[in-house]
Order: C-alpha cells, then sequence, then structure tokens
C-alpha cells in the first residue's frame, strides 16, 4: 500500500509564460440562434406568420445591439430554412430519438430543427452548428435536456444530407409521394395535390418542389404614374435587376432593402409578386366594348393589386372602388391607396352582400381567400398548417364571391378571378362551376376570355383560356387567373 499523500494536480501550466488556468466558462448566449428560436416558437405555438413576426423581432434586436447585416440575414436563413425544410429534419430527428416526435417537447423539438438545419442545409461547421445549439437549449429549455440534444445532434452530424435522405426517404419506385415528401419537405397530400394540377412525370413535380423551398426574389412594382423601374433601379443601385415578365417590376439581388427606398416609403411604389402584377395588368388590358370608368376590387387587403389597379385607372380617368370585409385589413389598404392620384374609394364591405348596385362597374378583380398552396416559397409554414379538408372549406366562398362579382360587372364588362393556389378545385373547378350553374344560385351569363394575350412575353401559359402561373417556370407565386366576359 502507498501511504505517500496524493501528489495535488498542479495549479498551473509548466509551460513557460502561461499563467493559472482560468475557470470554465460557458459561452455567452448567442443573440442570432435564441431569435431564430424565438420566431420559431411563435410560429409553431402561436400560429404566428414568419413573414409578420421575424421582421418586429429583427428590429427589437437592432435597437439592443449589436447585432448588423449578417447577424440579420443569418436569423433568416435559419428561420425560413428550418420551416422549409421540416419535414425532412422531422424525418431526421425521428430516426435519432427513441421515442415518436409527438412526446418530444415542442420547445426541444425546435432547437433541434434549427441544429440540424445549420448540421445538413447550412455551410456552418459542425462543431460550432452543435456547440452553439446545445449552448442554446441550456438557455432556453435548461441543461438536462440540453444533453439530449446534444446527444441527439452528434447523431444527425454523423451524416450528410444526401446520406440521411437515402435512410429516411422512402424509395421512389415503392412509394412516389411519400419520397417526394421527405426528401422536399412537402405533406404528402400538398404532393398529390401539386401534381395533379401540374401533371406531367417525375421531373416537373422535382422541379415545382425544389422551387418551393428556394428562397425568393424581394420584387418592387413601380406604380405608374406615380414612380418608375428606373427611379427604383437607380436609388437600389447593384442590388436591383428588372423584373422577367411585368414593365412595373424590379427584383433586388441579396442586399436590397426595400424599407429604405423613398418611393416605398411614400406609396409610391410596394413589394409586390411579379406573378400578382400580372394578374392586374391582364385585367386592365382585356379589351372592352363601351365604357372604361369604374373598376373594382372586391377582395382588396392588404391592398397591392388595388393600388396597382387604381395606378392604371388613373392614368386613364376611371375610378377604382376597393372593397375589404375586415375592417383592419380595410384599413391596410387605405395607407397602400393613400396618395394615388385618381379617384378611389375604400369600403368595409362583404363581397358577397355588396355594397353597390348590380352592373356598377366595368371591370372587377376577385381574388378570393385560398389555401395559399401557390405562395410556400414566402409562407412555408402554410404547408405545416393547412389540411386536405381546408380546401373543399373555402369552396363556397370562392363560387359566391365569383357570383357576386358577375352581378358587379355590367353587361360586356370584364370579371378577374384570381386565387394564389393552383389547385383545381380552387381554380378551374369554382370557375366551371359558376359559369354552368352548379352548387348556388346562377350567377350572370357570362364567357371566358383568354388570358393568354394579355401576357405577352410570358412563355408556357398552358392551353388556355385560363392562365396558371408557376415558380419553376415563372419565378413567380403560383397565381391563377381567369377572364369572364358578363354576356347578359
Amino acid at each position: 500500500m502507498n501511504d505517500q499523500p496524493r501528489r495535488r494536480r498542479p495549479q498551473h501550466s509548466s509551460r513557460p509564460g502561461s499563467g493559472p488556468r482560468k475557470p470554465y466558462r460557458s459561452p455567452s448566449p448567442d443573440p442570432v440562434r435564441r431569435l431564430a428560436w424565438d420566431a420559431l416558437r411563435a410560429v409553431n405555438e402561436r400560429d404566428a406568420y414568419a413573414n409578420l413576426v421575424l421582421p418586429a423581432l429583427l428590429r427589437e434586436a437592432e435597437k439592443k445591439g449589436p447585432f448588423d447585416r449578417r447577424d440579420a440575414a443569418l436569423a433568416t436563413e435559419l428561420v425560413y430554412g428550418t420551416l422549409r425544410r421540416r419535414g425532412t429534419y422531422d424525418a431526421v430527428i425521428a430516426a435519432c430519438v427513441d421515442r415518436p416526435l409527438r412526446e418530444v417537447d415542442p420547445p426541444v423539438l425546435d432547437v433541434l430543427s434549427l441544429g440540424a438545419h445549420q448540421l445538413l442545409g447550412t455551410r456552418i461547421p459542425t462543431h460550432a452548428a452543435v456547440s452553439a445549439t446545445v449552448e442554446l437549449a441550456r438557455e432556453v429549455v435548461g441543461d438536462g435536456r440540453s444533453k439530449f440534444v446534444n446527444a441527439v445532434l452528434r447523431k444527425i452530424a454523423a451524416d450528410d444530407l444526401d446520406g440521411w435522405l437515402s435512410r429516411v426517404a422512402p424509395p421512389y419506385d415503392e412509394d412516389a409521394e411519400d419520397h417526394l415528401a421527405v426528401v422536399h419537405s412537402h405533406p404528402r397530400w400538398v404532393v398529390s395535390a401539386l401534381w395533379d394540377a401540374l401533371g406531367g412525370g417525375r421531373a416537373g413535380i422535382e422541379e415545382l418542389l425544389t422551387a418551393d423551398n428556394e428562397r425568393p426574389q424581394v420584387t418592387l412594382v413601380a406604380r405608374p404614374g406615380r414612380s418608375t423601374v428606373d427611379e427604383l433601379a437607380d436609388a437600389v443601385g447593384e442590388f436591383a435587376e428588372p423584373g422577367q415578365w411585368s414593365p412595373y417590376a424590379l427584383r433586388l439581388a441579396d442586399g436590397g432593402d426595400p424599407a429604405a427606398l423613398d418611393a416605398v416609403r411614400e406609396g409610391r411604389a410596394g413589394v409586390q409578386d411579379e406573378g400578382s402584377q400580372l394578374v392586374a395588368l391582364a385585367l386592365a388590358a382585356a379589351p372592352l366594348d363601351g365604357p372604361d370608368r369604374r373598376w373594382l376590387d372586391a377582395c382588396a387587403g392588404p391592398g397591392g393589386k388595388a393600388a396597382l389597379l387604381a395606378a392604371l385607372a388613373a392614368g386613364r380617368g376611371a375610378a377604382v372602388v376597393a372593397s375589404e370585409k375586415l375592417p383592419h385589413r380595410a384599413r391596410l389598404v387605405a395607407r397602400t391607396l393613400a396618395g394615388n392620384p385618381g379617384p378611389y374609394q375604400v369600403v368595409t364591405a362583404d363581397g358577397t352582400r355588396p355594397a353597390w348596385r348590380e352592373g356598377a362597374f366595368d371591370r372587377v378583380l376577385v381574388d378570393v381567400p385560398c389555401s395559399g398552396l401557390g405562395a410556400l416559397r414566402r409562407r412555408p409554414e402554410s404547408r405545416w398548417r393547412r389540411r386536405p379538408q381546408d380546401v373543399a372549406a373555402f369552396g363556397p366562398l370562392q363560387r359566391d364571391l365569383l357570383r357576386s362579382a358577375l352581378r358587379a360587372v355590367r353587361v360586356g364588362g370584364v370579371v378577374g378571378y384570381a386565387t394564389c393556389s393552383p389547385h383545381p378545385a380552387e381554380t378551374r373547378v369554382v370557375v366551371d362551376d359558376v359559369l354552368r350553374g352548379r352548387s348556388g344560385t346562377p350567377a350572370a351569363a357570362a364567357e371566358l376570355i383568354d388570358v393568354r394575350p394579355l401576357m405577352p412575353g410570358v412563355p408556357d401559359l398552358g392551353d388556355g383560356p385560363d392562365v396558371q402561373l408557376w415558380p419553376h417556370r415563372h419565378g413567380t407565386d403560383a397565381m391563377y387567373l381567369a377572364l369572364l366576359r358578363r354576356t347578359a
């Protein structure tokens, strides 16, 4: 037995010039990842929309400082990337835990999803992604559960995204829809609905699903008579490029900030997807016999199409009525239209119970409430909130609004039926039912107008007479437009 006293560990290194060993201190909380986690919690717990909650959190962080443009860019990528790839990351995480995902506390699952995105969807080094996410877990869910987070992330880090997909996605030949759902992070029913709407084989649907997961460019509209594309391009500088299809569109590359532009702050320009611009432009370009003095936007909130229509109408001496059912959205419309040089009126009214007489308008736009399956690039959380029954639930309202719009337009006038969804049950089926007088009070008699000549230069518009735009073909949201002329 050794009775010598146990040698004490030296308190400092024997290396020349080295001082006493400093006690361990955990890294400071990372404000970027904490902000991203706060945004995800708001989206997943309170059904907030990322495009609303994230800017508010970024403004608050910038006030507290230090929080620069690169921090904001990383936070944005973490939030939107995690939301877009949630389905894929859920499948990977599920393979790394010993319980069903529904039994993992939602705050912990949000931390794991953030970590998975850093490991599998970004170029952040593995050690940095793991350590920073574990520190976030300590801060927001406690030290005990941070150990669970650490163990799961180290399992995820053992392979790259392609390797994980080969393990967690079923083979395409065995279950094509489930394979696409896992690989491209869409609910299976959405994959099926989009595939039906698109038609064709595997290549087309994979291109569409891939486009849904890409970050869309911010697109500006120069409202005619109030600003120009050249003015916006000069103000934006190197971050600007012309729109592809609309003569009023300007696309911003990374780094362009719409809020910094005088024209946007003053309402002379706005942020508006090019597909939305094309819908308004096509309605305004449809040929009319007789007067062209009164236009109606029957579902105007939040006001982007109404503002473009009002600017176009002002150039022709026409007046616009913008109607919105919800008072807070009607206030947004009024704010967007403020300063328009031509006559306009904003009313709070239900488009199915109109506040105007029959045949009062020459042109009517009805951009109906819908599932939003055409805007999954911009609102990735929508794909996880919608259910198949939601599509059917919108149907009666969509038909009522179209019937009401046809009664609001005069004989010879034109109605534009638009929706940000490619689902056939929200597009052609609705139009066909109303034209044929199915399911409800018969509408005024009408005929379809070919939309394609009214979108000059835009390719791949199908067989007509209606038009479906696509993210992978046109770089726009999946907007649908049918134009109908009232005949009696």
